[in-house]
């Protein structure tokens, strides 16, 4: 028999199509490829299920847009903070979250780095040590000191610095000592921080294993170097053209670029 996903894993940022901040407040227009292949796929029995470095409440907006919840009368199963959070949406509840003490890695990273900001993601927002750049982080944000900040249990840490590249935080990230933490650094200046063996592949692994799927029954969908082991896992991993070789080396296939409808068109090859 053809396989076919029984469970569709998808990136956001860097994947889906991009929008802007109003357009994706607002409803995917009913003709669009993404639109009319996700539900295909949600017709045909799949699970989709979003991951994403974003925070839980980041990622709802673009489940709205999408209209991926509800379809079937279910909620939509999320990871989110690069798998550090669990969620379902709507309305939303998380699930489970996994911590770890912030202090020692951001401080290493900070005394390399003092004009850098420091944000901890909490359920409807951030604590942050200055001001981030406009549209970066959804929810409220509250000012703390830094000591504050680092002072308990953190499931998702952000260090950014605006002034700085992403070559340069790569580099301090794997000259610095961040031992007992996951760490990915995105396509600006911005580091993350989770536990340690934690990551978009490990929270779905427990979505998909408490839905009774296989590795096997997966199709993942990605282009940064925080999707490669989830890429690596799925039945079929696929990198959006965009990619850095690295996530295409890792990846079984390569489809069109976002703004190309590269997920549209891959889900079609199944759905269609």
């Amino acid at each position: 028999m053809r396989w076919r996903p029984r469970l569709v894993a998808l990136d956001i940022d860097g994947t889906l199509p991009a929008w802007t901040e109003g357009e994706e407040a607002a409803p995917e227009p009913a003709g669009s490829k993404i639109l009319k292949a996700l539900r295909a796929a949600l017709d045909a029995g799949a699970e989709v299920v979003l991951c994403s470095g974003r925070s839980p409440l980041g990622m709802t907006r673009v489940a709205d847009r999408l209209g991926l919840y509800g379809q079937r009368g279910d909620r939509l199963w999320m990871v989110a903070s690069n798998g550090a959070v669990l969620c379902r949406y709507a309305p939303l509840e998380t699930v489970r979250q996994e911590t770890f003490d912030p202090a020692p890695a951001v401080r290493a990273f900070l005394a390399r780095r003092p004009s850098a900001l420091v944000a901890v993601e909490y359920e409807s927002g951030y604590r942050v040590t200055a001001p981030f750049p406009a549209g970066e982080l959804p929810g409220e944000t509250v000012l703390a000191p830094l000591a504050d900040l680092l002072a308990r249990p953190a499931g998702r840490v952000i260090v950014r610095d605006p002034a700085a590249t992403p070559e340069e935080f790569a580099r301090l990230a794997g000259e610095v000592d961040l031992r007992g933490t996951a760490h990915t650094v995105g396509w600006s200046a911005w580091l993350d921080l989770t536990p340690l063996d934690v990551s978009k592949a490990s929270g779905l692994r427990q979505v998909r294993a408490g839905l009774g799927l296989a590795d096997a029954d997966v199709l993942a969908i990605g282009d940064g170097c925080n999707d490669i082991e989830m890429l690596r896992e799925a039945g079929r991993g696929v990198a959006v053209a965009q990619a850095p070789q690295d996530v295409r080396d890792a990846a079984d296939a390569v489809t069109a670029a976002a703004e190309d409808d590269g997920v549209a068109l891959e889900l079609e090859r199944w759905f269609g």
